[in-house]
């Protein structure tokens, strides 16, 4: 008896344009250089497997060009992994449990070399191929036993579908990063910065996560956050200080840096590249969606706050959420600290764990299992801070600590001794608990006799999500409404000389967290080869020293330096202060209250924008402007009563999305001697 199942070699149209999409997906693997296009690729093979099977049960053949097709895609992207790689081979699987030490198992979080990647690849794309090419001879040899042939050929092809859809949760995504670096120019500014002038500040940087402009009393809070409150109490506190983005990787990554997501492809919400297989792994998937060019953090050639005060020679630490890269050039200690305790991901993702980390290499300490309840976090990170701050004042270092709260992001949690004090709910129980513990450390820093010489910020990443208080504020997080992007802003300095004005004032005058970088460099006299204030001139700094600003409140976001509200590589809304005398000049029919009874005026211009109602989730916003000196709440659009405004205000939206798009990295062609930002 003649067997069924047959190898078809023959020319059928069909079978040579899906091997025909195989190789174009090989070539465009190679030549295009991305994540994605390897994603595509192996979905590609998926369907092909899918497309071999139902041959085999519609038709009783096995298509020989369709198998070409499956096999030139895979070795597409084995040969993209192998050469542009950016860990080992193996696939990240990397273990969420206690003690995992990311230097005892180099094969799985190290970088590797080609003969790892070509190894660890091969070993991860070999079951799918090994069916296939059981499928393939299966199909090709005659068999002397009746249905053997059938049978085998069933269970190879079932073996094919499902050996490639494992593939999709335990292929590679790690490569390297396929845009223009700026290392040359990274190294070069911090090779040149000089020794910290003995009597410079220490600095302690503290910004929550998900805290609203409303959640803090000095602010309008309906609960106490006194330790909060003493930062402006004894500093200052900002009326209008706005994160740079409205969701929590960007943000964190324009602080650090002092320019606007969008140069570092840092445009969304960075996932954990890691553990492949269990509930919810799929994330590790997203970084090839939302991020460009293969970026899967924030880049090494970028230059951090962290990297500039460790080659002053400050002792640096980061302690509580990185969200900024879990591997590589990405981790927070080839960024600038000496040491990281936290969690490189978020509380609400897969794995979520909690590490210790120095030079690259970091160890779980407090693994996925036991976080599922999260309430002693907050007392382990502050145990930490307190613990390397003690150190470094011992020894006599000067310390710039970057204190990154992982609350009140949700699922929010809150120690045995705070949860249900509050009577408001766990969210409120979560924050007076952070705050209890701020009120210790501020008496270990009075203790070692330091306070007065600590620079101490407080902020917030973006607005509330699901809980939390905008006060009048539209929108939340996520948004670039108000409510999205302003947050709480304090800082203080008690040594400060008058660097911050009068102690327990307001600043009304607008600023944003890519300020944060040159304002601390300003502050603490950082030097490049002896001269003062100068800034990396390879590449754009969007931020710009808020020391006048701090100093008598003077306007440092015009026209020509507008803040940013930006969400997935897009400019959605541009933000400016002008004189109104300057407007009137120019508009003399304008003299309505708002430009009569101000002295400066602060425009905000979105372009389309999403509804914030979710009633009306379909409909956008367009050509809308606010003037937030009288409508902080974004209630009116006045562009049919300053049409020309709007109309202006358009043109620089438009103008600086182009520059934007032009030029991604913010690559300067002509270096500067001096950067103009400094408003000192």
């Amino acid at each position: 008896m003649k067997n069924k199942i047959q190898l078809d070699t023959g020319k059928k149209v069909f079978p040579l344009i899906l091997m025909c999409i195989g190789v174009a997906m090989m070539l465009a693997t190679l030549i295009l250089r991305l994540n994605m296009v390897c994603l595509v690729a192996v979905v590609y093979c998926c369907i092909m497997a899918a497309a071999i099977v139902i041959s085999l049960i519609a038709k009783n053949k096995v298509y020989a060009p369709m198998v070409l097709g499956y096999a030139a895609a895979s070795l597409g992207i084995v040969v993209y992994y192998v050469i542009w790689g950016a860990d080992a081979g193996f696939g990240a699987f990397t273990s969420g449990l206690a003690g995992f030490s990311s230097a005892e198992h180099p094969w799985l979080t190290g970088e590797g070399n080609f003969f790892t990647r070509l190894l660890g690849n091969i070993l991860l794309v070999l079951p799918s191929v090994a069916s296939l090419c059981g499928l393939f001879f299966i199909a090709k040899k005659e068999f002397k036993k009746n249905g053997a042939k059938t049978a085998l050929s069933g269970v190879f092809g079932v073996l094919l579908v499902a050996t490639s859809v494992v593939y999709v949760l335990t292929m590679n995504l790690r490569s390297e990063p396929n845009t223009q670096r700026l290392w040359e120019g990274h190294d070069d500014y911090l090779d040149k910065i000089d020794d910290a002038k003995s009597d410079s500040p220490n600095v302690l940087v503290i910004m929550m996560d998900d805290l609203g402009y409303g959640d803090v009393s000095l602010n309008g809070a309906i609960y106490d956050t006194p330790n909060i409150d003493s930062i402006g109490e004894n500093g200052l506190n900002f009326e209008n200080f706005y994160s740079s983005y409205s969701v929590c990787s960007p943000a964190r990554f324009a602080a650090l840096t002092g320019r606007y997501p969008y140069r570092g492809y840092a445009d969304n919400v960075i996932y954990p590249t890691v553990d492949t297989i269990s509930p919810f792994a799929a994330t590790r998937l997203f970084n090839s969606f939302e991020m460009g060019a293969n970026v899967d953090g924030m880049l090494g050639d970028e230059i951090t706050v962290a990297e500039v005060f460790q080659n002053a020679g400050y002792a640096t630490g980061a302690f509580g959420k990185w969200h900024l890269g879990d591997y590589g050039e990405y981790l927070p200690t080839n960024q600038g600290f000496d040491y990281f305790y936290g969690s490189h991901h978020v509380n609400d993702m897969t794995p979520f764990y909690h590490v210790t980390e120095e030079n690259g290499e970091w160890e779980i300490v407090h693994g996925t299992d036991e976080l599922k309840d999260q309430s002693q976090a907050s007392e382990w990170i502050h145990g930490e801070i307190t613990d390397w701050i003690t150190q470094q004042v011992n020894s006599g270092e000067s310390f710039f600590a970057y204190y990154a709260s992982p609350w009140p992001h949700a699922p929010v949690y809150a120690g045995d001794d705070f949860d249900g004090t509050t009577g408001m709910g766990t969210y409120v129980d979560c924050v007076t608990e952070f705050d209890c513990y701020l009120g210790e450390l501020f008496d270990t820093l009075e203790d070692l006799g330091v306070l007065e010489d600590t620079i101490i910020v407080f902020t917030s990443d973006n607005g509330p999500a699901l809980e939390g208080s905008t006060d009048t504020l539209r929108g939340g997080k996520y948004l670039a409404y108000e409510g999205g992007q302003k947050v709480p802003f304090m800082i203080r300095w008690d040594n400060a000389n008058g660097a911050l004005g009068e102690t327990g004032t307001t600043r009304t005058q607008s600023a944003t967290l890519v300020d944060l970088f040159p304002t601390l460099i300003d502050l603490c006299g950082i030097t490049v080869e002896g001269k003062e204030n100068v800034l990396p001139s390879d590449r754009e700094l969007d931020g710009i020293s808020m020391t006048s600003l701090l100093r008598n409140d003077s306007v440092i976001h015009t026209e020509e330096y507008p803040i940013l509200h930006m969400k997935r590589e897009d400019v959605k809304a541009i933000q400016y202060t002008v004189k109104t005398d300057d407007v009137l000049e120019y508009y003399k029919d304008y003299d309505y209250g708002v430009l009569t009874t101000n002295d400066y005026v602060t425009f905000k211009y979105f372009k389309r924008i999403q509804n914030d109602n979710s009633a009306f989730f379909d409909k956008f916003r367009k050509n809308w402007l606010h003037i937030l000196t009288d409508d902080e709440g974004e209630n009116y659009n006045r562009s049919t009563v300053y049409p020309e405004i709007a109309d202006y205000s358009k043109e620089l939206l438009d103008s600086v999305m182009s520059d934007f798009k032009d030029n991604r990295r913010g690559i300067v062609s002509v270096p500067l001697q001096k950067n103009d930002k400094f408003n000192s």
